[in-house]
């Protein structure tokens, strides 16, 4: 699959439709990608056919709202490219996003036409999510440093030896007094290594889903738009309540729908309360679980089917509720689920997932 000028605009779609209400908004960056793309497109390379070639994760860091007050230089990625090459001795054949979706999923793809690297079609995520320490290989035990830091005045550190935890408290210190973000490159692996330790197909879901999203008629049912997505309508409403608290780590929000319809069967009156934290984490229909991460929880606006981020949403938004299925890479062991399910995230309940494989039916509950 090759992603072409032509197709930015549904790929970034599909990379906000994998942020899950969060993973910044690429969508100031359309033309900027448009021109780092070759004119015949950029080859999304499956990582079983780089063999034992050193793959390495890169992306960025910190508040994507800073991102886009405090404009990128352009060069902050292929810094900290440069500078873990120099660390390492390891010069990479690939690139891939460490998070494939919202802005880092356009970044990765901007930085493999600028250092002239293949990209890699996986990630470390498979959707959007907050903390370094949660992403697939470190999940796995895999090394997650050295890790190198651009922030946005051309300051480069290197942070060794530290484990998944110590790494995202180090590197958020770094982005609090670097200007709230940094380019960021973590140790490369072999490519062979990504089948177990990362999420393949990420950035083809995310063009496909993305076409599906731009093929859609104007003023789209609900159900169609959900069926068209390969996902599951959870209810359309009107926000009614918005409550933002500061938390120990990101900012939390209980978001209130009330709910003209929900679920399958069409049911008027009922109650929807979204939990979020940087993405949104959990659905609850009348008090009961719906929906949660990892799956894709998508809030759209109900004319148009814009995807709106949790930081985004307003009271009085008219808008539907759906749930995309997550990557299969977490639903792969109880282990796994763990750590990126609503318990990782403070919320007692335990993940409710789709069908495997399937984007209708009843919702399957998972213990821990």
């Amino acid at each position: 699959m090759r992603l072409r000028p032509e197709d930015v605009d549904a790929f970034v779609v599909g990379l906000a439709l994998l942020g899950s209400g969060g993973g910044g908004d690429a969508l100031p960056y359309r033309q900027a990608l448009r021109t780092a793309l070759p004119a015949d497109g950029l080859e999304l390379h499956d990582p079983a056919a780089l063999g034992d070639g050193p793959v390495l994760p890169v992306g960025m860091i910190g508040a994507t709202r800073m991102y886009a007050e405090k404009l990128p230089g352009g060069q902050e990625i292929p810094r900290a490219v440069r500078a873990l090459a120099r660390w390492t001795g390891v010069e990479p054949v690939a690139v891939m996003p460490y998070e494939g979706a919202g802005l880092n999923g356009a970044l990765a793809t901007m930085a493999a036409a600028q250092l002239g690297l293949p990209l890699v079609d996986a990630d470390l995520m498979g959707r959007a999510l907050p903390r370094l320490d949660q992403i697939s290989r470190a999940v796995e035990g895999g090394a997650v440093t050295p890790f190198a830091m651009c922030d946005p005045g051309g300051q480069t550190v290197l942070v060794d030896s530290v484990d998944p935890v110590g790494l995202e408290r180090t590197a958020r210190a770094f982005v609090a007094h670097g200007g709230g973000w940094a380019g960021t490159a973590m140790v490369a692996e072999p490519a062979r290594a990504l089948g177990r330790t990362a999420c393949v197909g990420t950035l083809g879901r995310a063009l496909r889903v993305g076409r599906a999203h731009l093929g859609l008629p104007e003023k789209a049912a609900p159900e169609h738009v959900a069926e068209v997505l390969g996902g599951r309508l959870l209810g359309t409403g009107r926000v009614a309540d918005i409550s933002r608290q500061r938390s120990a780590s990101f900012g939390r929000a209980s978001i209130t729908v009330l709910a003209a319809r929900a679920g399958r069967d069409g049911a008027g009156g009922a109650v929807l309360r979204l939990e979020a934290e940087n993405e949104y984490l959990l659905v609850l229909c009348d008090g009961e679980p719906a929906a949660s991460c990892p799956d894709l929880l998508c809030v759209l606006d109900r004319r148009t089917a814009t995807p709106i981020a949790v930081d985004s949403l307003r009271p009085g938004d008219d808008v539907m509720v759906l749930a995309l299925p997550g990557p299969p890479w977490w639903r792969e062991s109880r282990r796994r689920l763990r750590r990126v399910g609503p318990r990782a995230f403070g919320l007692g309940c335990d993940p409710v997932l789709l069908p495997s494989g399937a984007g209708a039916g009843d919702p399957v509950a998972v213990a821990p």
